[in-house]
């Protein structure tokens, strides 16, 4: 059987990508198809890949300024010739599951959600990517052509595994299809168990409105609690604008230092909806307590009073409500662990390996079914 797997673009290294790392486990052979990458910037972590780009590869600043180019993705994914290959695992948020396979290929898509910018709230991302005024006014009609282009590539896909509930439910709400939940992979033997956790709070990720660091730095700011954040993105120079002198940024960090800021924080700060939260996993593989808003994947990793605590509005007094009462001697380390073990790496390959076997010999016994 003959692999390939595709990946939106390379130019970050966050949840998605750990996602194909495991797929690059699973088959060590198979390229990796994908519209621009970046070596530097996603830690050099698939160097010893095969990586096949379209030609946006050659276009200046698109791997730093790819949000201009979005028209031209569905036509740069279309152009990769995939139909050499039995088995095509697309892995995508965006674009990558709108490539064109041979007649007789089997296309499964690990979906981590329907394009958000296209489907959720199109006009509010349409702000938050920060385009000039003229531009904000032409904009909604080239997303009426992304969620119709999208719309007509989900339905090249053979079979969908959504990484949580909560996306498969927009899965089926935006592509009228059904989808496999699999939870993403967590690395938990990376992780470790901390004897005398610090005395700050922790937040991780990129820097990017929908995650609503704002919000957290605007209570800590008020509590003048301590408040350290991992990270960047394009919001950095606003954040730190904003934030008191109680607040830390760190910036980009080893994964041998990230590990040590998880397992010594007193709780893990989760204020956005988030399509699941691998953030929040490694928080708990750490046996740190996720403070969580109560909505998207949050609800399906964190156990209300056992693994964490929700706070119910996204605003800095629902969440500074929900600090004021917090004590983390109210948790166990222990407990938490054992619960972020559900969503170890080797059981979400085991679970994949399983899927992929079982519509493959369907597959191989009935033929395309789409």
């Amino acid at each position: 059987m003959k692999v390939a797997l595709v990946h939106d673009y390379l130019n970050q290294y966050g949840g998605a990508e750990r996602v194909l790392e495991a797929f690059c486990q699973i088959f060590p052979e198979a390229p990796i198809y994908t519209l621009f990458y970046d070596k530097k910037k996603t830690g050099h972590a698939f160097d010893r890949r095969r990586v096949e780009t379209s030609f946006l590869q050659k276009i200046p600043l698109v791997r730093s300024h790819h949000r201009p180019f979005l028209m031209l993705m569905p036509i740069a994914i279309e152009q990769f010739d995939l139909s050499e290959y039995d088995l095509v695992l697309s892995d995508s948020a965006s674009y990558a599951k709108g490539v064109v396979v041979g007649p007789q290929a089997l296309h499964i898509c690990y979906c981590h959600t329907p394009i958000r910018y296209a489907w959720d709230d199109s006009h509010r991302y349409i702000e938050e990517f920060g385009y000039p005024g003229l531009v904000k006014k032409i904009i909604p009609f080239f997303m009426n052509y992304i969620r119709f282009w999208d719309s007509k590539a989900a339905q090249r896909v053979d079979e969908f595994i959504a990484n949580s509930r909560f996306v498969a439910n927009r899965i089926k709400k935006y592509y009228r299809r059904d989808a496999k939940v699999i939870y993403p992979p967590v690395n938990s033997s990376h992780f470790y168990l901390s004897g005398r956790p610090g005395k700050y709070f922790l937040m991780v990720g990129r820097f990017l409105p929908y995650k609503r660091f704002d919000l957290a730095i605007e209570a800590f700011n008020r509590l003048g609690q301590p408040l350290k954040i991992v990270g960047d993105g394009p919001d950095r120079k606003r954040l730190k604008k904003i934030a008191k002198s109680n607040i830390e940024f760190v910036g980009l960090v080893s994964e041998e230092k990230l590990r040590d800021y998880y397992a010594n924080c007193l709780a893990f700060i989760f204020p956005q909806e988030e399509d699941f939260g691998i953030t929040a996993v490694e928080a708990m593989a750490a046996g740190r307590p996720v403070i969580a808003y109560r909505a998207g994947g949050a609800l399906e990793i964190v156990q209300e009073g056992l693994t964490g605590i929700f706070f119910n509005e996204q605003e800095p007094e629902s969440l500074m409500a929900v600090l004021k009462s917090f004590r983390s001697d109210d948790f166990s380390p222990e407990l938490i662990r054992q619960k972020a073990l559900e969503f170890d790496q080797e059981k979400f390959k085991e679970k994949i390996r399983k899927f992929i076997d079982e519509n493959w010999h369907r597959h191989q016994s009935f033929g395309p079914w789409r």
